[in-house]
């Protein structure tokens, strides 16, 4: 019976591109029907109505229960499939538990095999464990980012908890008690969890194995240790993230305790596509974008834009990542390639595209050569005056700072990112001009 359960628990993980261990070509959609949250994190800032950033907790348009059905409905019309359905915010999923399942039900509808995920802070799994089950939800991710209140009192500004609100090492206790006993329950039920911790300088990378050791004694199957993305405004905003070489290293320093997740985007709230094509960007709004949109930009992305003047000086150069040119869609250390733009009086043109080895090349060569690889992309880069990405670590940050070249953060058609980045310059230049 145990033999059974088991290779149940391993089919299970093999069907969801976050839990295989490889991402492949599973395809997933974030349906975002869950505003609220009930818990403050200090990395965490509440503004998820924003199209051009890639992290989670984002989410261009917050949707009820009738649109998310329409928008995989959509998704699957382009996809031809969609593997796995899942709430993973903008806020908590159990803390608007009646949306989730309605929505849930009305997919169920459409699609008899489509697979149910959802993320959670954990706080209402002992209260919901149950009807999770019941609702055919088999994949469950859970953030714990404590080991013991000492920490969580440092991370979690308040715990909002049966009417009352918590701060301090109460709060703290009370989230990491539930987490805990939601996670043992979630085992008990047979659904697969995977336990996503944020790695935090000074605050709880010293305990993150401790982490790990617990939340498998409660019964996860995995562990997802991530980057901390900075979030304006967040009071964890400043906090240094952990370079590659550092996550690398306690992510297989964790692996002897639980199995480890390495290829994780921390992906949008609305997410759409695979881990390596995510096609979110076409839904901006809840409309998607149709061919003749998509015809229209790839042409506008090799042409003048027009529309806005005042930069009579030499042209800007701007490198995107980005997987064919069309949208800016690739981490700065993934890219294989960046495809080079030329900016001038708001006009947009296609220049080349450069090829590159990566700086971050996955689970076992991370930091090999990395130093080597990001020496050479700094210098294919070192004419350019921005590099335009998703996400970018501190240390190609600051190599790129020393050479003179800006960095922009978004998730955007290419075309739109270099106009809208170039304006920063002329606005800049404007500036200059006026000043006595």
């Amino acid at each position: 019976m145990r033999d059974i359960q088991l290779q149940k628990r391993a089919n299970l993980l093999k069907l969801h591109p976050c839990f295989n261990g490889c991402g492949g070509k599973n395809t997933r959609i974030h349906l975002p029907v869950a505003p609220s949250c009930n818990i403050q994190c200090n990395y965490c800032m509440r503004k998820y109505n924003c199209a051009n950033e890639s992290r989670p907790g984002v989410t261009a348009k917050v949707l009820a229960p009738e649109e998310a059905a329409e928008r995989f409905l959509e998704a699957r019309k382009r996809l031809g499939k969609i593997d796995v359905a899942g709430v993973a915010g903008p806020g908590d999923a159990l803390a608007e538990f009646d949306r989730m399942r309605e929505t849930f039900a009305l997919i169920r509808e459409a699609d008899d095999d489509v697979v149910f995920c959802l993320s959670t802070n954990g706080l209402l799994l002992p209260r919901y464990a149950g009807d999770i089950a019941g609702m055919g939800v088999s994949h469950v991710t859970v953030t714990v980012n404590a080991a013991s209140p000492y920490e969580g009192r440092r991370i979690y500004r308040y715990v909002q908890y049966e009417g009352k609100c918590y701060s301090g090492a109460e709060g703290a206790d009370i989230l990491l008690e539930n987490q805990y006993e939601g996670i043992s329950r979630l085992r008990d039920l047979g659904i697969v969890t995977k336990v996503n911790i944020i790695m935090l300088k000074d605050i709880n990378a010293g305990v993150i194995p401790e982490i790990v050791a617990k939340v498998k004694k409660a019964g996860a199957d995995m562990t997802n240790i991530m980057q901390i993305i900075p979030a304006p405004g967040a009071i964890f905003e400043h906090i240094p993230m952990a370079s590659n070489a550092e996550l690398t290293e306690m992510r297989k320093t964790c692996e002897a305790i639980l199995p480890q997740m390495y290829h994780c985007r921390q992906c949008r709230a609305d997410a759409v596509g695979t881990l390596d094509e995510d096609i979110s960007f076409q839904f901006v709004g809840g409309k998607g974008c149709d061919e003749s949109e998509r015809s229209t930009l790839e042409k506008e992305s090799a042409a003048a834009l027009g529309g806005y003047s005042g930069r009579d000086v030499r042209p800007l150069f701007f490198a995107a990542a980005s997987k064919n040119g069309v949208a800016v869609d690739q981490h700065f250390g993934h890219a294989s390639a960046f495809y080079i733009y030329h900016y001038k009086n708001g006009a947009v043109e296609f220049i080349e595209k450069r090829d590159v080895s990566k700086y971050c090349r996955g689970r076992e060569n991370c930091v090999h050569n990395s130093a080597e690889c990001l020496n050479g992309i700094i210098e294919t880069l070192g004419d350019c005056d921005g590099v335009i990405a998703m996400r970018i670590g501190d240390i190609p940050r600051r190599r790129l700072a020393e050479q003179g070249v800006q960095f922009f953060m978004t998730y955007d058609y290419v075309a739109n990112a270099v106009k809208e980045f170039g304006k920063t310059f002329d606005k800049e230049i404007a500036t200059d001009n006026a000043a006595p």
